[in-house]
């Protein structure tokens, strides 16, 4: 079984995940190997949350340019995640108590 600190890499903060997280819906990147089970039993395991659905999005590499070098941003993967109305909220601002 793998480790939940490695499912879950970082919540993705911006503002339209911001808003979304009224309607508790939070955005996270995952490890691009893992299944909806796998983020699931992660994300209720760390944060303590029941969760009810979970959407994944692969996000493919967009090509870049820095003068005369060109490249690539990296492919990652997304999941959102969506509890339960009785689960607590997670704070990623540490505004909390």
């Amino acid at each position: 079984m793998k480790d939940p600190r490695d499912v879950i890499k970082r919540p993705v903060l911006t503002e339209r995940t911001t808003d979304q997280m009224a309607d508790k819906k939070y955005t996270f990147e995952v490890d691009r190997r893992s299944n909806k089970s796998e983020i699931k039993r992660a994300v209720e395991e760390i944060f303590d949350v029941k969760v009810v659905k979970i959407n994944t999005v692969s996000v493919k590499s967009k090509p870049k340019r820095y003068g005369r070098y060109s490249g690539h941003t990296s492919e990652w993967k997304k999941a959102i995640v969506t509890l339960t109305p009785e689960s607590k909220e997670l704070d990623f601002y540490g505004s909390g108590e």
